[in-house]
């Protein structure tokens, strides 16, 4: 059974959410969607793989679709992306699966987006995909799904590294790669200090420590200079941004009026989540039950917001303060497109010069580079539900695709492989180090 052999093999969604590929194959839906709009600015692997792996990826979505019982599949792919398009075509052996062609704007790759495009269907506030019949995968997912079936595990992760580098590239990356070596294998920074985009500028995270290791979510990485624009927001502290917000929100209301969740008809409203800066913790909860439909996007902070504040980051804060509260909000208009919606896009050009990265925009292509870390740190937790338990012991000798970490069986989550072959030096409830 595929969900069993998905499960085995550690497939989980490597869009970035992680979620374990299995349960999906367990649906009854109507619809297969296949997401290789790839609307992060700077990154362009997802397009590099369709070029070069259409085979795989197309199999794959085969697999899904039996497994599901969908009779349609819908593959969501950039109209710009032309020579992943052609490859696709090539390899299309499948009457039941026609492309999505989609505009090249942020964020197309939004799941709600996506199925609203490929469908006409809207999810409900707060719902999955699954309730209006469509199960979403990334294409390398479905590549993972193809080699899963042939009983290949997840190892390595298919990423780019871009931005303020020598030679930016797509390649395959062992997964606990340290960060370092795959900044080395695009030809190291072309600036003395930098700090890394992990998986995006919009909804990625920044880190400054290049002993972080790849996982099966790892998008790639965008190395910006230190004195850039996006990294002086982006290390901000939390309280700085509300105190920004505070004194200089005059609620002129583009953060919503931009939205892109709003447009489609959902009761996310950043300017009134920015009132709750204003107002006691009583007062905050009322405004901030309009942050709980948010998908983090970004726009609102990164492009919408004429004064440079963080309405964005005001509705995580927002979000989290309504959980630990218990709080749950539930929208009580139906969900229906504004009419400004398809008026309202941010092509990506535009937004690289908003985010003043244009002259990082270049094409990375895919090199089938030998990346050989001497060691790598295996985390337990690449997924979501639970983290995975180490099944091996120190000092231990393990092959490359053995099994260094299981979940509880009943529980939501997916096991974890060797990516190398060699010894394990450490072994934690927290990851399993590997020495090549």
């Amino acid at each position: 059974m595929l969900p069993d052999k998905l499960r085995e093999m550690g497939v989980v969604g490597a869009g970035g959410a992680g979620f374990p590929t299995y349960v999906k194959a367990q649906s009854k839906v109507e619809f297969l969607i296949a997401n290789g709009a790839e609307c992060e600015p700077l990154i362009h692997k997802d397009a590099e793989l369709m070029k070069h792996f259409p085979a795989e990826i197309l199999a794959g979505m085969n697999s899904m679709m039996d497994a599901v019982g969908a009779q349609s599949g819908k593959f969501g792919v950039k109209t710009k992306n032309a020579e992943s398009i052609e490859a696709l075509k090539r390899s299309l052996r499948s009457d039941r699966i026609e492309f999505v062609m989609l505009g090249d704007f942020y964020p197309s790759g939004d799941e709600y987006e996506l199925v609203y495009s490929a469908t006409g269907r809207l999810i409900p506030p707060g719902g999955i995909p699954l309730q209006v019949g469509c199960v979403v995968n990334n294409v390398e997912t479905l590549y993972n799904v193809r080699r899963a079936s042939e009983d290949a595990p997840v190892t390595r992760k298919f990423l780019s590294v871009c931005g303020a580098v020598r030679n930016p590239k797509s390649f395959w990356a062992p997964v606990g790669a340290p960060f370092r070596d795959l900044i080395a294998l695009a030809g190291g920074a072309t600036v003395e200090e930098f700090g890394v985009f992990v998986s995006g500028i919009m909804m990625g995270t920044l880190t400054f420590n290049l002993d972080e290791v790849v996982t099966k979510t790892t998008g790639g990485l965008i190395l910006l200079p230190r004195d850039h624009y996006l990294m002086t927001r982006r290390t901000r502290s939390q309280q700085e941004m509300n105190r920004i917000g505070k004194s200089a929100c005059d609620q002129c209301s583009y953060c919503t009026e931009f939205c892109p969740r709003y447009l489609l008809g959902y009761e996310i409203m950043p300017h009134k989540v920015m009132r709750s800066l204003a107002f006691s913790t009583t007062g905050a909860d009322i405004w901030n039950q309009w942050s709980e439909l948010c998908c983090a996007c970004g726009i609102c902070t990164l492009y919408a917001c004429p004064e440079d504040l963080y309405p964005k980051e005001a509705c995580d804060d927002g979000k989290r303060s309504r959980r630990a509260a218990g709080l749950k909000f539930t929208q009580q208009k139906p969900v229906e497109p504004h009419p400004m919606k398809e008026y309202r896009r941010f092509p990506l050009a535009q937004l690289r010069r908003r985010l003043q990265v244009e002259e990082y925009e270049r094409e990375t292509p895919f090199e089938d580079v030998a990346c050989r870390p001497a060691a790598v740190r295996i985390l337990m937790r690449q997924h979501a539900g639970q983290a995975a338990v180490p099944v091996v012991r120190e000092g231990q000798k393990v092959k490359n695709g053995q099994v260094v970490g299981k979940v509880e069986e009943g529980k939501l989550g997916a096991c974890v492989h060797a990516s190398i072959a060699g010894k394990v030096r450490t072994a934690t409830p927290e990851y399993v180090e590997i020495v090549a």
